[in-house]
């Protein structure tokens, strides 16, 4: 008889077959062995049903089979080797699968594609970071050729990248001269040649959120129209922007592409309006008064314009020089903006808004009142008490001239939520005659922080805030901004601090804010109001607080000497001196810093790319044309 190992597929006998198989007489069941025993094939014919092992069948002879009526039990045959089920059988064939499959030799996949997205999205929040570091000479152009360089490692990588490419775009200052020579364009390259990509590649268009482009206000009038044009090609293309940013149009009431373009986007979420002077309704107004001034199409244009701003949350309405919009018109474009919650509102005439339109002020949030004759303490004490004024949580109120302290005292209390409160004016608040006054006269239970700037001392106000401060009106409050501190009072209910200038005091030009008998030379800047609190700290520093003695059996051994410092120990209100906006000299934004193209074109902040071209090859991949560190006003600082 032929040897096991000798046997050949195709020359084996049905009696070796018989001599060889397993003896079922004591033998135990060994996993080990039964896991890796070759599975046996049936083959099945028309009047017998035989089993044979798989590896003596020949795979050249195999042929189809068909289920015979009669089993291996009716009629057996010398070719049976053992009865079989078919339920036996399914799980040999399923456990033979399972070894296949354990030892087949695929590759791992690699780590990049195991990683979930939040890793991505880590990663790439912390290279944003680096980025935008202050001591780092980086700009966007840097951050943007740090994403494209991942998105060519993976497939993976590109995935993550390429929303962070195209959620922020941001464009910042002058084309430079290499690009206009190279693409024979006389303006706006770079906006062609995003719309050009946006246009051909629609998906990439659905990631746009942000949209910056450069501020053009000083440039030609052709020029800026141009750029006007692409810019709003550029938002048709997106169907999904949130905001346009850095670059802010002034409508005249008359029809303009980007205002049209604006106005179809559904998922916009903030707009400024700044409202200029039109022609024609300047005509008008030499011969009628208002309301009138405004024809129906430009009143009807405008309205359509916030029909589709159903998801609009932030909206500023600023008058430009002569412009105006009537005071229905403020009322309509409320209804229309069912998710508005900020609203900032400035230099409008009286006629256009004043104390009836304020009490048509959906439920805010955030609400800025600046520079408006028409409101009125009588206007603002309604405005309080109105339900809809509970939800405000920040409130700015501009050069609004408030002149009794009541009112102020009215509205911090019936704002019930009110944790933000601004109040920036040159005539001090009076109480005045038979007005009953019982500390704390002024308060609040939810405020935490407070800007309070009475640029003239000639008034009680400071001293009533002081003392309700002292009568724990505000037990909350933990940051108070007073640049208009002459007398030092709000100070000394702060927290002891050993500086408030800051290193860059010294090379200020500034005036100091203190100019005895003479209130027209009283200046609002925050350089003079750290200077005379620092001139504060060094008189109290000139005197002994109070001393330590020690003594050992009636003996003075030691004396302390503690000099004087100007604050309240224990206290938990921070006394704050710094800018809404980095590095101004005035406390509260304005809109000239949201209109100032020098931001985004500072000749001392440019970056040409070599900061990290420490490779001795790195100048030709890092070297980019000079880009300025655009430097954005958030508009939540309005607030």
């Amino acid at each position: 008889m032929m040897e096991p190992h000798r046997m050949k597929r195709a020359s084996l006998d049905p009696a070796d077959a018989i001599n060889n198989r397993p003896r079922h007489t004591g033998l135990v069941y060994d996993p080990a062995i039964m896991a890796f025993r070759p599975q046996r094939v049936s083959i099945t014919s028309a009047k017998s049903t035989m089993f044979w092992n798989a590896m003596d069948f020949d795979p050249e002879t195999r042929r189809s089979s068909v289920s015979s009526s009669a089993s291996m039990n009716s009629n057996p045959s010398i070719y049976s080797v053992a009865p079989t089920s078919a339920t036996s059988m399914g799980s040999r064939r399923s456990s033979f699968t399972a070894q296949q499959k354990s030892r087949s030799t695929h590759p791992p996949a690699p780590v990049f594609k195991r990683l979930p997205a939040e890793i991505y999205d880590c990663i790439l929040q912390q290279l944003k970071i680096v980025h935008s570091e202050q001591y780092i000479q980086s700009c966007p152009t840097c951050y943007l050729r740090d994403l494209y360089s991942l998105a060519l490692v993976s497939r993976q990588w590109d995935k993550a990248v390429r929303i962070r490419l195209y959620e922020r775009i941001h464009i910042v200052g002058h084309d430079s001269p290499t690009q206009l020579k190279k693409f024979k364009m006389k303006a706006s390259v770079r906006l062609k040649l995003l719309r050009r990509t946006l246009r051909e590649r629609r998906v990439l268009a659905q990631y746009v959120r942000e949209l910056k482009v450069p501020n053009l206000h000083s440039e030609p009038g052709l020029i800026v129209e141009e750029t006007i044009n692409v810019v709003a090609s550029i938002v048709m293309a997106c169907p999904d922007l949130e905001r346009l940013v850095g670059f802010h149009h002034i409508y005249n009431h008359d029809f303009d592409r980007l205002t049209h373009a604006l106005s179809t986007r559904r998922n916009l979420k903030e707009h400024i309006w700044i409202i200029g002077d039109n022609d024609a309704i300047t005509q008008r107004s030499y011969i009628q008064l208002p309301p009138g001034l405004m024809d129906n199409e430009q009143v009807d244009n405008f309205l359509f314009y916030h029909t589709a701003w159903s998801s609009l949350t932030t909206l500023f309405l600023h008058r430009h020089n002569h412009g105006i919009l009537e005071h229905d018109m403020f009322i309509e474009v409320f209804q229309l903006l069912p998710a508005l919650q900020h609203l900032c509102v400035s230099n409008f005439e009286e006629d256009d808004f004043n104390d009836t339109t304020l009490q048509y002020l959906p439920p805010l949030q955030s609400l800025r009142l600046q520079d408006l004759p028409g409101i009125t303490d009588y206007g603002l004490t309604r405005f309080a008490s109105a339900p809809s004024s509970q939800t405000i949580l920040r409130l700015s109120l501009i050069n609004l001239e408030i002149e009794s302290l009541t009112v102020i005292s009215k509205l911090l209390a019936y704002l019930s939520s009110l944790t933000r409160f601004t109040l920036s004016q040159t005539q001090s608040p009076e109480v005045f005659d038979g007005e009953l006054i019982l500390q704390p006269f002024i308060a609040s239970l939810s405020l935490e922080t407070l800007h309070w700037d009475i640029l003239h001392p000639f008034g009680a106000a400071n001293e009533n805030l002081a003392q309700s401060i002292l009568a724990n009106g505000f037990p909350a409050l933990r940051n108070i901004r007073a640049p208009s501190d002459q007398k030092g009072l709000l100070q000394m209910l702060c927290k002891p601090t050993s500086q408030i200038v800051l290193p860059s005091d010294k090379y200020s030009s500034a005036h100091r804010n203190i100019r005895a008998g003479d209130p027209e030379k009283y200046v609002r800047t925050l350089h003079a109001a750290r200077q005379a609190a620092q001139e504060r700290l060094e008189e109290a520093r000139k005197t002994i607080q109070f001393q330590v003695v020690v003594e050992e059996d009636g003996v003075v051994q030691q004396t302390y000497d503690f000099n004087g410092f100007v604050g309240t120990i224990g206290s938990k209100i921070n006394y704050v001196l710094r800018p809404d906006v980095p590095l101004s000299d005035d406390a509260v934004v304005d809109f000239k810093d949201l209109m100032d193209a020098s931001r985004e074109a500072s000749g001392k902040d440019g970056c040409t790319g070599m900061w990290n071209a420490s490779h001795p090859v790195g100048k030709k991949w890092w070297a980019h044309a000079e880009r300025y560190r655009y430097k954005g006003v958030d508009l939540e600082k309005f607030f």
